[in-house]
């Protein structure tokens, strides 16, 4: 088996933001993966009637919750701004280098702006009217 050649890994490349960004995606599709157990948790309180939902609903109100609930909103920012950059390479756009870390810079610059737009919008109500 020494013969077999070894598959290149993080000790072979030097690591770039451009790597930071694809493990990243990976985190926030798991952390949105957990989030839809949370999101089926809610649609069944909805579901079981008006009680069941307020007690959700004061569960989720929580501070800690609340926390976990804004990272869940930039987890979904960023896997959706990374995963349209990789809709792009998948028809063959943007494999330069040059291309690459200037959309690397475009999803983290969308993320930011994104990210605090709807934790604005979704967090501080009295602002939006």
């Amino acid at each position: 088996m020494s013969a077999r050649p070894l598959s290149p890994h993080l000790s072979v490349y030097r690591f770039a933001y451009t790597m930071s960004l694809s493990i990243l995606h990976r985190a926030a599709g798991v952390a949105l993966s957990v989030g839809l157990i949370v999101l089926a948790a809610w649609l069944l309180a909805v579901a079981d009637g008006e009680a069941a939902y307020g007690r959700f609903a004061a569960f989720l109100g929580l501070g800690l919750l609340k926390l976990v609930l804004a990272a869940w909103l930039v987890a979904f920012v960023h896997h959706l701004a990374n995963g349209v950059r990789h809709l792009c390479f998948d028809v063959g756009l943007g494999f330069e280098t040059a291309q690459a870390r200037r959309s690397a810079a475009l999803v983290v610059a969308f993320d930011v702006l994104a990210a605090l737009a709807l934790l604005y919008v979704f967090f501080c109500p009295q602002g939006v009217r």
